[in-house]
């Protein structure tokens, strides 16, 4: 994070991003939302549908009555500026570039009645628009000096009933029809009378008598809304071909300087086959005798709801209509589009890096995958509403999160999509709503927010302090929820998109899969294929695997982790194990090098009770003190509890394909569990390199060293035993052999002679010699080593003191060395002393300390017999055979005054039975030290068992 320059330390360049980052505004510090955001005011439907009759009768909400809060709020995109331009100039009487008529042909909830009631304003106040703001931008693309000012009509099909007709009762005539209603409006009685009898025989007048509804040369504006609808409830009295037949005539009947503005919407999804052909009927009419005019303001959408739902200085609009975002905005932009532009190969291309600052500055404060993900992603969706619906959802977004902003819980510098909040149920209703359906409810609230138990609000809470403070599994869980469209679809949330949508400059990316993992683990609907997300309605095996889990026999986790721990610390040559001893005498006291791996009773956890069993093993065998001490290297486990989850994870989704046939698994759910049951087993093992990492051995100051092996895996070496014999030789605390100035320099004083045996065996009893893992061939190639230069003498010894054999400065064979009790080692000078000895006849040999044969009782016979009991001459004489059983005690003295004389005649041959008969037999651990001794002496260890 820091570098040395100039001798001063500074921060790196990614360091002093990550600061001002963390620098950057809230959102809400730096921009408002309207006010009745902010004062958390009830944001219900309809408060974001425009009502045309409620806006000409007055009784519409302000920012829709009033014209200038209007026009203050609109954005002028490029189709809604162009119709506006359009129909202004045909007021205006020009008639090139226009139509008389035009019909808004747009998704339900795309904006037409907004389009008409921002045409309903201007016709109405005519040159009183000029001080409006936007009102230069339509003059100049109409190219007139001034706002004309026309007679206005509006028939709203939702709102008129032809049964029970409007008017009367002092409210002038009673209309019956839409020709009737317009006339009035357009002429007063004059005019409706010219259409009475029509209205009260409810059949459409033809263009003559139109015509003169409409004065000649004054300029008029008839709107028409929610055409459709009209039709569908009247169409048992025929109505609806009467209008289609009105339309058709009052479209020839407009003078040059009178418009009409249809709309028809096309929510299909709600439509009878009736409703079907009259829409297409009335459609291919108007685009016939009209203009189509698609009010969906695609990529301007940003700037619609930018000044729809927060409060502007009117100065901050530009020419063009767009707002000036301040300089703490501006900020955020560049930081956020600077680590876009870093991170391009693992985000999606939906924010093109060389174009990201233009994105983010285009939709502040939203992040650009919030007001991108709905056209993307759920323009599919039968009932969304693309400009309606979309805006009723970030209203009640700003006014949760602004609440919660204020309130310092959630500082974020934007609005990113995995902050939808998906725990308001008033907002999951929104959503919902434009869905079409409330089905993915629980879903929603079981793995997402919602309640307190929802599966990503509890990962979180679990989750490490960066996670956690960030709400990441939550955020995830929400952007999967989006951008896989509520699951509608075949939508799905790729990897880069998730990215993209939660990232940001301080955000580890890393995280995000690591969060993704969890919730894959967790959730019950959401469905995963080839790093690709979606929620779903059906459940996964998540909820299965989770009761199958709660049932998992504690008996059965503790043997399949055991199991595992003896897979993976496999047996090696040359090296013993102690798998979960309980008592001392369960760890062998031989000379040979032993891992002992604690049970799961005894981790470090329980750092101070292991402990002091660990040194009480280290220094006992049973009843008596342990010989070798520096043999042991103890593997202790950091922890049994995830070594205990991961085998209750594994024996959970076993038990799931155990019954795979019976539950008619489909294609999906078999994957996952295939895919799960691998991922448990691995978990598992690399669970067992993780836990073992506390390595314990002596020192030679008698006391237990630990070493701490770090964070391992199953990629450090074939075994945790291989990586552990790795470090302790890296630390210098194993040895391939043992150099003869250590062998020397370590000699007993008690010894003129060291048995051959009792050397070995102190590198396994002394800490002060380094551990290796065959004792025995190291000590064969010091010992032949040291006989080839001097250092030593290898012998045996005879009954009269001397030495037979007698190795000193000659080569001699490694494999030739015996390491056993009845062979020794001199030193240099005792072996040259001896020497001189032997050069004079006189003097007597020096007489070393004699071997003392060890008492023995109750041991076993042993018989030596050589092939053939009768003398026999050979070309050198005569050969000696004898067959004799000999008691176990004398064994010791045979060799010394025996066999001691034939040991350097290289015919000497020896065959050896041994038979044991212990009263209970032998025990397992006593046969397999006597194979183990066997093997280290070069023998057979093939024991028969009888």
């Amino acid at each position: 994070m820091v570098i040395l320059r100039g001798g001063a330390w500074m921060p790196t360049p990614a360091a002093l991003r990550i600061f001002k980052f963390m620098k950057l505004k809230p959102w809400y510090e730096v921009i408002k939302p309207r006010a009745d955001l902010c004062e958390g005011k009830s944001q219900d439907a309809s408060e974001f549908a425009v009502h045309l009759d409620r806006v000409r009768d007055g009784t519409a909400r302000a920012d829709y009555s009033k014209p200038d809060q209007f026009f203050a709020k609109t954005f002028l995109a490029t189709n809604l500026l162009d119709l506006a331009a359009q129909t202004m100039r045909r007021l205006s009487g020009e008639t090139s570039h226009t139509s008389p008529v035009f019909n808004l042909a747009t998704n339900f909830g795309g904006g037409k009645t907004h389009a008409l009631t921002l045409l309903y304003h201007l016709a109405r106040h005519g040159a009183e628009s000029h001080g409006w703001v936007g009102i230069s931008q339509i003059r100049d693309k109409a190219a007139i000096s001034s706002i004309p000012k026309a007679r206005v009509a509006v028939f709203v099909g939702t709102e008129f009933d032809s049964l029970a007709g409007r008017g009367g009762d002092g409210n002038g005539p009673k209309r019956l029809t839409p020709w009737g209603e317009i006339a009035w409006q357009l002429g007063g009685e004059a005019a409706f009378n010219l259409v009475k009898e029509h209205d009260e025989k409810r059949i459409a007048p033809g263009g003559d008598v139109i015509r003169k509804l409409i004065p000649g040369d004054e300029p008029c504006l008839i709107l028409v809304d929610e055409l459709l609808n009209y039709c569908s409830r009247f169409r048992s009295l025929g109505l609806n071909n009467q209008l289609y037949d009105f339309l058709l005539s009052l479209s020839g009947a407009l003078n040059p300087r009178s418009v009409l503005v249809v709309s028809v919407p096309a929510s299909e999804l709600e439509m009878t086959p009736e409703d079907v052909a009259d829409y297409q009927r009335l459609t291919k009419m108007l685009d016939r005798v009209g203009k189509a005019m698609t009010m969906t303001a695609g990529a301007e959408t940003s700037e619609i709801i930018r000044r729809r739902l927060f409060e502007w200085d009117t100065r901050a609009v530009q020419s063009d209509g767009r707002v000036h975002l301040p300089k703490e905005a501006l900020e955020t932009c560049g930081e956020f589009a600077h680590w876009v532009h870093g991170h391009a190969q693992q985000l999606s291309s939906s924010v093109p890096p060389d174009h990201a600052r233009a994105h983010f500055e285009a939709c502040y404060p939203f992040h650009p995958s919030v007001l991108s993900v709905f056209e993307r992603k759920w323009q599919t969706v039968p009932k969304f509403q693309q400009t309606r619906g979309v805006l009723r959802m970030l209203a009640l977004w700003i006014q949760n999160a602004y609440t919660h902003g204020y309130r310092k819980t959630h500082p974020d510098p934007l609005l990113t999509l995995g902050t939808a909040p998906l725990g308001d149920a008033i907002f999951r209703a929104a959503v919902f709503e434009q869905l079409g359906n409330r089905a993915l409810e629980t879903a929603a609230t079981v793995d997402i927010a919602g309640r307190k138990e929802a599966h990503a609000v509890a990962l979180d809470h679990e989750a490490n302090e960066t996670i956690s403070k960030e709400r990441l599994h939550q955020k995830i869980a929400t952007a999967v929820f989006f951008e896989s469209n509520g699951g509608t679809t075949r939508s799905e949330a790729t990897l880069p998109e998730i990215r993209l949508a939660v990232g940001h400059p301080d955000l580890d990316l890393g995280n995000v899969e690591t969060a993704l993992d969890a919730l894959t683990e967790r959730c019950y609907y959401l469905a995963v294929e080839r790093k690709n997300y979606k929620f779903s309605l059906k459940e996964n095996l998540n909820k299965r695997f989770s009761d199958k889990r709660a049932n998992i026999a504690p008996a059965s986790i503790e043997e399949t982790v055991m199991s595992e721990i003896d897979k993976r610390f496999v047996r090696k040559d040359g090296i013993e194990r102690a798998l979960f001893p309980a008592k001392s005498i369960q760890i062998s006291d031989r000379p040979v090098l032993t891992f002992v791996i604690g049970s799961l009773h005894q981790t470090m956890e329980e750092r101070k009770e292991t402990l002091a069993t660990m040194e009480q093993m280290t220094r006992e065998n049973g009843s008596s003190n342990r010989t070798f001490k520096s043999a042991l290297i103890w593997v202790m486990a950091d922890s049994a509890s995830t070594l205990r989850e991961c085998a209750r994870k594994q024996l959970a989704w076993e038990a799931i394909e155990d019954e795979a046939i019976e539950l008619k698994l489909d294609e999906s759910q078999r994957r996952q569990l295939n895919e799960n049951i691998e991922r448990s087993k691995r978990d598992l093992r690399d669970a067992v390199w993780r836990a073992y990492k506390h390595v314990f051995l002596l020192t030679k100051d008698n006391t237990l060293r630990e070493i701490d092996l770090g964070m391992v895996g199953a990629s450090s070496a074939d075994s945790p035993i291989t990586n552990i014999l790795n470090r302790l030789s890296a630390d210098g605390e194993l040895e391939k052999g043992i150099s003869v100035r250590l062998l020397v320099k370590n000699w007993p004083s008690a010894f003129t002679e060291w048995p051959v045996k009792a050397a070995r065996d102190a590198l396994y009893a002394s800490p002060q010699f380094p551990r290796i893992i065959k004792g025995t061939e190291a000590i064969q190639d010091t010992v032949a080593k040291a006989v080839a230069q001097g250092d030593l003498a290898y012998v045996g010894k005879t009954l009269d003191g001397n030495y037979v054999p007698f190795k000193f400065r000659e080569s001699i064979f490694a494999g030739d060395v015996e390491v056993v009790e009845e062979m020794y080692l001199i030193s240099r000078e005792t072996a040259e002393q001896y020497l001189q000895q032997q050069t004079k006849p006189a003097t007597p040999v020096v007489s070393p300390v004699a071997p003392v044969a060890p008492a023995i009782t109750n041991q076993p016979s042993v018989q030596t017999s050589l092939p053939i009991n009768t003398p026999a001459t050979t070309a050198g004489g005569v050969r000696l055979t004898w067959t004799c059983e000999i008691p176990a005690q004398k064994w010791m003295n045979f060799y010394t005054k025996v066999l001691s004389k034939f040991t350097s005649v290289q015919s000497l041959k020896l065959t050896l039975k041994v038979q044991v008969s212990p009263n209970g037999g032998v025990s397992k651990q006593k046969l397999d030290e006597t194979k183990s001794a066997l093997r280290e002496l070069g023998l057979n260890d093939d024991v028969n068992m009888e």
